[in-house]
């Protein structure tokens, strides 16, 4: 079934963003020592390991097969966020680079919804993107 096999091309590539989402944010919570913002990013971070599950299961319950890994895209975007953080930073800088990562990810579930989804595919997609959202606004409250 073509549009099944598009349903879970679109929902994979929503997964990979969310593991992308989770290494970043190891990343960010090992270089602030604020710890009420580390513990915002741990929150944020939990909440996209949670949209992993949501999605694998999801995937796997339609017949399809989660993509489990960052893949090169991941890597090249984890080297990015590393090289531009480089090794002066305040912690305002690595949340505007996490709200930065949480942006491309409310991009990435709008293009998804907009694809040809199933009314369950949507409404799992568009339940990451209001975490998402949320997520932003959490960290922007981080910002002194």
């Amino acid at each position: 079934m073509n549009n099944n096999s598009e349903t879970i091309d679109s929902l994979n590539r929503l997964l990979q963003g969310e593991y992308m989402a989770v290494e970043s944010f190891n990343n960010f919570i090992s270089k602030v020592e604020d710890e009420n913002a580390k513990n915002s990013l741990k929150e944020v971070q939990k909440q996209h390991r949670e949209n992993i599950n949501t999605l694998a299961s999801y995937i796997q319950d339609i017949g399809g097969q989660p993509h489990e890994n960052l893949g090169m895209k991941g890597k090249v975007a984890e080297i990015k966020v590393n090289m531009d953080l480089g090794l002066k930073y305040d912690t305002n800088d690595v949340i505007e680079k996490a709200i930065e990562g949480e942006t491309q990810g409310v991009n990435m579930a709008e293009k998804v919804l907009r694809g040809n989804l199933d009314d369950k595919s949507r409404n799992i997609a568009g339940k990451i993107l209001q975490n998402d959202r949320r997520s932003i606004e959490t960290l922007k409250g981080l910002i002194k």
